[in-house]
């Protein structure tokens, strides 16, 4: 299992959201490049990018601070928020050096687009992000809650050769509560996508749960942040395991 540890991007700051609120943030770094170099210096093997303003509006209004991040590390980076068009993906993937993109909004509104993107840049490049609030998928930074429920998403994403989802429960998000274990397992049992946990995550016991469980990956963000894990160790721990296997 690859943990993933997290920085989510609001103008040009490193921050965290209760629930997905935009009114409920806290700053945790003005310059996160330096933080990204921190998780790279770790033992991190993957970083987890989200342009909060551009998930909002639709923008790349962090792309600055993005091209920073990519000058600044070398592991490779995921990238969510604000990616609607084929414009945009082409741009983070070909001239800013993103390794993989996701989609949220555009891959449930248009999924013409989507079906584009992944036989342009392949099911490796092309990751979709599904924000769950109570069982239905979110859209627009959290703010729109759609009617598809999210078992029927993952069929038609499925459908269209997808392979990686990010999956996040937007009521643990920031919580620190715990992982909605229930759902993921729930997925686990009736797709075939791999699939990042997201959201919750408390400490370095949940991230344990997530390997022991078999799933893809699994994103760290406040825990890390509030002081809750040592996410060098946790990384250290989990590699040691997977040498052994």
């Amino acid at each position: 299992m690859i943990v993933i540890p997290a920085i989510d991007l609001k103008d040009g700051q490193a921050v965290r959201l209760f629930k997905g609120d935009y009114k409920q943030k806290t700053i945790y770094s003005k310059q996160p490049e330096k933080l990204a170099l921190e998780f790279e210096q770790m033992g991190a093997s993957y970083l987890h990018v989200v342009d909060l303003d551009g998930a909002k509006e639709g923008t790349t209004t962090n792309l600055e601070t993005i091209q920073k991040i990519r000058e600044t590390i070398s592991i490779p980076i995921e990238l969510g928020g604000g990616i609607r068009n084929m414009e945009t993906v082409d741009l983070y993937l070909n001239e800013v050096g993103i390794d993989r993109v996701i989609l949220g909004t555009a891959a449930i509104e248009d999924p013409d687009f989507l079906k584009d993107a992944l036989q342009k840049y392949g099911s490796k490049r092309i990751v979709v992000g599904v924000d769950i609030n109570d069982g239905y998928v979110s859209t627009s930074g959290w703010l729109k809650t759609s009617t598809v429920h999210y078992l029927d998403f993952l069929k038609e994403l499925e459908k269209l050769g997808v392979e990686y989802i990010v999956c996040t429960d937007i009521s643990k998000d920031g919580t620190l509560t715990g992982p909605s274990f229930e759902l993921y397992e729930n997925i686990h049992q009736k797709s075939s996508i791999q699939f990042v946990v997201s959201g919750g995550v408390k400490d370095a016991q949940d991230v344990y749960q997530v390997n022991e469980k078999g799933y893809y990956a699994c994103i760290v963000g406040k825990a890390y942040y509030e002081g809750k894990m040592n996410l060098k160790e946790v990384i250290v721990c989990l590699q040691k395991e997977s040498s052994l296997v």
